[in-house]
């Protein structure tokens, strides 16, 4: 967009400002640590006059316009393409096709076309539609996150151009060497060199975008050069936001080149890098393994059968001559291995697994765990490391007071308070040792300047408690209130409102002057009129500061005395103390004499109000002070991130702490959480993230055992963690609500955003998002995804080995020659609809009592082990002779088991002639006899061989039934992997049973409604069929439960010593 830096002051003076324009190469003059004269010398402008307005064009052209780039997505039609660049949807396309041949082919060579005979082609045509719809949606939203990032930008901004101010400039419009006027709410349209303060302070809000936890405060200074983005004091970025003070700021970058444009880059890169999840990888594999599989088969049928669709003779004994070729018979065995085809792929498949993964996310909803992509469900089940953010997630974000100090009764002597509380909720938490009624003169200013000398409120918002104003502030407020009142009383007589105690004081103490904080005496007073008439100042600010202000301390009893060396270095070493634990502390002080204030009532013409307008009075002005007391504050970890913490561990899981904040604070917090144990040396385990990437071999710090923190982390050291990670063969989830955050959420293999405190950047980029904004919501969601997984492989088990059933079904009977016991609209019919409802309940299944203990599955971890595969085929066996055995069974027998078969009063033939079906014509004798099937009766008189052909109808309905009993019965297996039936039973997942009953009912329907049972080809069946059904179909769950129990041995000879190893790479 820009040229290189090495232009910049070198021009020939002909435009507009003179010289070449400045450079947009992204830090290629460091504002940050020059002067204002350098700067304004480097960009060619003044802070009073601004640039002149003829020179914007030129300067337009060379960097372009204050905005984001826009990347243009794929085009809808690639989208559809890619939703068929899979394995197992290339299959289903296949097999449409050819069914759809077969049956316009079947339809010419007829005479007519009947449209039961495109049922089966159309549905698939029909799945692969509704899959494709589905894959374009989701993935059109892809580049949201992009879209959101600029909503952030700011619109309008004043600017100085020819020496005059211009309103409501749109931002876009921009330039470097602009002068921007700042003032508190505006947001910042650009990065920019702070040249000027107009108020004594200024203090940006940039936690979206490098972490920071608290507003950091400005200044005009030039700052080293070696600064991190946390360090470059001077700078304001685009898109944070003045939260307090103004001033005037000279734009060094715009565009593309502005920080949160570098970030609008490294989202752009990730999405273009985005891998499939490990199930989608799985299945991937599945379907290639499947391909084979059915090649194969298919293959092998037709050799089974070619001797009845190419004949041919031996001359002379061994060459082959006089071939004889049947179209009609080889059209006929195609279709047989189209129906194959369609045996042993899953149509179901695909929607079960999304029905499952939709209810994953309506489960994980309820825990507060919002999925925006289905996958990510799964994909949760398997990681391996959580990579959190600290602020707002492993804490509350919400500073509170954890210990007050107050100057005891003697002058060396302290009261300290344990103050519990992690909300700005007055209500959560109390002070330890504590009695409202008895509060000392000390701990009654405490709460005084607390309440008096600060601008904050706290709301009430959605059952949330939220603070206005600097987070530090808030907490005082929360402190007084739960301090109380000196006689014991609870302020207001207005329970309603929330800061009773609050008001009480500021009803007795009216502020009537404010000494602004300023960076240089670090500190806050008020000047205060009381009741009773008397004028005080109150002081709250740095301790430090305020002790050397002061001269005296005032103890318990309300008496002042001297502040000596030894009180001092009382306070000091209770600071250090606090300080050792990253508590940020504040004192009080107060002062009675104010002799230049004693008649101030807010006059502008009184002479005490002209000292106020100048700054540099007010450490005169708050001097000889008499110091109260201090309190630590931080922001508190949440109550359940302990135990979540604990979880993972137990789970396997690592914890990575990433933060943008301060290196001794985050420790503090990683200690107190279990991230780090109480006193371990965690000097190789905690690195800021200057440091980490200076580290030569970063995989070997990245796999240390345990938990690692990482701190004033920048968002391209996160990407490096997140990658790093990912090459290693680790399966993250990533935590981030900033808009610095978004590059690593969109690259980590789930990314998880916060709702409450989240930025629209960092939810779009993610793949969840908390809505609790609660580190143990991810840890449950985790066990949530395992859950879901095991249920996965459930009903994936039962389906793949009902597949293999109907393979082996059509495989034995091309192979044993018998007519066509099942045709394609009925597998169809089994594999989408039958099968449907008992699959999905399976996602219902309870959770293992001890998904949590155990490690987490390796992502490379086979969706079908060898042993599972032996499985699937001695069932599936079991099916096909099941189904083809009922088939043969009415053909050639009279009764069986002592169940009479012949009530509908067929013809009974031996196996031979049911083999050799196909030679009937030839046969001498050959009658048969007519047999009823529900109200219609069948007659042979004309065409006896019709009874192998439209007579099967029967043998087909028994068979089909069968296939649906024994499938039923196979999903009650499939309620676990290995546990038996009698410690599982049916009734731990009700859903199954209703999904049984659901399956039956169906298959009823069509058994029983005429015009379904035409369109399947079926008959209804009699009382004795029905029992014969039963009799075949029960066995395979006592085949199975012999399977479980090998399998139940072989694990326990595996694992003798225990679980196996979490490792899942090589070291």
């Amino acid at each position: 967009m820009g040229k290189g830096g090495e232009d910049y002051g070198k021009g020939d003076g002909n435009e507009g400002g003179g010289g070449s324009p400045p450079s947009s190469t992204p830090d290629a003059f460091p504002a940050w640590a020059r002067d204002i004269d350098a700067c304004e010398a480097y960009y060619q402008t003044d802070r009073r006059a601004g640039i002149p307005s003829l020179d914007v064009p030129r300067r337009l052209k060379i960097h372009g316009l204050n905005d984001l780039d826009k990347h243009d997505g794929q085009s809808l039609w690639q989208l559809v393409l890619d939703q068929f660049n899979d394995t197992l949807v290339r299959i289903l396309l296949a097999a449409a096709v050819v069914s759809f041949v077969l049956a316009w082919y079947d339809g010419e060579e007829g005479g007519e076309m009947e449209i039961t005979a495109f049922v089966e082609p159309l549905v698939i045509f029909l799945i692969l539609v509704l899959n494709a719809i589905v894959g374009v949606w989701q993935e059109s939203n892809a580049e949201k996150a992009l879209e959101a990032l600029k909503e952030i930008q700011s619109e309008h901004a004043t600017v100085i151009r020819d020496g005059k101010k211009v309103h409501d400039l749109p931002a876009k419009e921009l330039v470097p060497g602009d002068i921007v006027e700042l003032k508190v709410g505006d947001k910042v349209p650009a990065d920019m060199r702070v040249v000027e303060l107009v108020s004594s302070t200024l203090r940006v809000e940039e936690a979206s975008l490098t972490g920071e936890s608290e507003a950091v405060n400005k200044t005009n200074k030039p700052v080293p050069e070696d600064s991190i983005i946390q360090g470059k004091k001077s700078m304001v970025f685009a898109g944070t936001t003045v939260v307090n003070g103004n001033c005037l700021c000279l734009v060094t970058q715009t565009g593309m080149q502005t920080e949160i444009g570098k970030i609008h880059m490294q989202i752009h890169v990730a999405s273009q890098s985005e891998e499939d999840t490990p199930l989608k990888k799985k299945l991937n594999e599945f379907g290639e393994t499947l391909t084979v599989m059915i090649g194969a088969i298919c293959a092998l049928v037709w050799l089974i059968n070619l001797k009845y669709f190419l004949t041919w003779e031996y001359v002379d004994g061994w060459l082959p001559g006089n071939f004889k070729f049947s179209f009609e018979k080889c059209t006929y065995y195609f279709e047989i291995a189209v129906a194959l085809a369609v045996a042993a792929i899953p149509e179901g498949l695909p929607a079960v697994i999304t029905t499952c993964l939709a209810l994953g996310t309506r489960k994980m909803a309820q825990k507060n765990a919002l999925v925006r992509k289905l996958p990510s469900v799964e994909t949760l089940g398997c990681t391996t490391v959580i990579c959190s953010d600290k602020t707002g997630t492993l804490t509350t974000n919400q500073m509170a007071v954890v210990k007050l100090v107050a100057i005891g009764s003697a002058s060396d002597e302290l009261n300290k308070f344990l103050v519990d509380g992690t909300t700005y909720d007055p209500l959560d938490g109390r002070i330890h040792n504590w009695s409202s009624a008895s509060m000392d003169a000390n701990l009654q200013m405490i709460a005084k300047v607390a309440s008096v000398c600060n601008d904050a409120s706290v709301m009430q918002s959605d059952h949330k408690f939220v603070a206005h104003g600097m987070p530090t502030e808030a907490a005082l407020k929360v402190l007084v209130e739960k301090m109380g009142l000196p006689d014991g009383g609870s302020g207001s007589t207005n329970k309603s409102e929330l800061l009773r105690c609050c008001r009480w004081w500021s009803d007795h103490e009216r502020r009537i002057a404010t000494l602004e904080f300023d960076r240089d005496r670090k500190s806050m007073g008020v000047i205060v009129n009381s009741i009773s008439g008397k004028k005080s100042l109150l002081v709250k600010g740095a301790v430090e500061n305020l002790l050397e202000r002061s001269s005296s301390i005032q103890l318990a009893d309300g008496s002042v005395v001297e502040l000596d060396a030894n009180s001092r270095r009382c306070i000091l070493q209770s600071l250090n103390e606090m300080t050792t634990e990253s508590l940020r502390c504040l004192g009080f002080a107060y002062k009675n004499e104010l002799l230049e204030f004693e008649s101030y009532d807010g006059s502008e013409d009184h002479p005490g109000h002209k000292l106020l307008l100048n700054p540099s009075t007010y450490s005169l002005i708050e001097s000889e002070l008499i110091f109260v007391g201090f309190v630590g504050l931080r922001d508190p970890p949440r109550k359940e991130v302990y135990q979540a913490i604990q979880d993972c561990k137990a789970a396997g899981i690592r914890v990575i702490v990433i933060t943008g904040d301060n290196k001794n604070t985050a420790e503090a917090i990683c200690r107190d959480i279990g991230v780090f144990e109480p006193n371990v040396d965690i000097s190789s385990k905690s690195l800021t993230g200057k440091d980490f990437m200076a580290v030569r071999d970063k995989q070997s710090h990245l796999r240390q055992a345990g938990g690692l923190l990482f701190s004033r982390a920048e968002p391209k050291h996160k990407q490096e963690i997140v990658k790093l990670l990912k090459e290693d063969g680790e399966v993250v989830a990533m935590t981030g609500d900033g808009v610095n955050d978004a590059p690593a959420l969109k690259m980590a293999d789930i990314g998880i955003a916060m709702g409450i405190a989240g930025t629209e950047v960092a939810k779009e980029a993610s793949d969840m998002v908390l809505a609790d904004d609660n580190f143990s919501t991810i840890v449950a969601a985790v066990g949530e995804g395992r859950s879901i997984y095991n249920n996965m492989k459930a009903f994936i088990r039962y389906m793949i080995s009902s597949n293999i059933g109907e393979v082996a079904s059509i495989f034995l009977t091309a192979a044993l020659g018998i007519p066509e016991g099942l045709i394609p609209v009925q597998l169809l019919w089994v594999n989408l609809v039958t099968d449907g409802p008992p699959a999905t309940a399976l996602g219902f299944n309870p959770p293992d009592k001890g998904i949590m203990k155990k490690p987490p599955r390796r992502s490379d971890d086979s969706l079908i082990s060898a042993w599972i595969l032996f499985r699937y085929l001695v069932i599936g066996t079991y099916v096909g002779i099941a189904t083809v055995g009922i088939f043969i069974i009415w053909y050639t027998q009279g009764s069986f088991l002592g169940i009479n078969l012949l009530g509908d009063g067929h013809t009974v033939v031996t196996y031979s002639q049911l083999a050799n079906w196909g030679q009937c014509s030839s046969w001498e004798n050959f009658t048969i006899s007519p047999f009823t099937a529900g109200s219609e009766v069948f007659k042979f008189d004309t065409n006896p061989c019709g009874y192998f052909q439209h007579g099967k109808v029967k043998a087909m309905t028994l068979s089909l039934s069968v296939l649906v009993a024994i499938e039923m019965f196979n999903s009650l297996n499939a309620l676990s992997e290995d546990t038996s039936l009698l410690v599982m039973p049916p009734w731990v997942n009700p859903f199954l049973l209703v999904a049984m009953s659901v399956s039956f009912g169906l298959h009823f329907l069509i058994l029983y409604v005429p015009f379904l049972a035409k369109v399947f080809g079926i008959v209804p069946l009699s009382l004795n069929e029905w029992l014969l059904v039963l009799a075949v179909s029960f066995p395979v769950i006592l085949i199975d439960e012999v399977l479980k129990l090998v399998g139940r041995c072989m694990d326990r000879c595996r694992t003798p010593g225990g679980p196996r190893s979490t490792k899942h790479k090589t070291e």
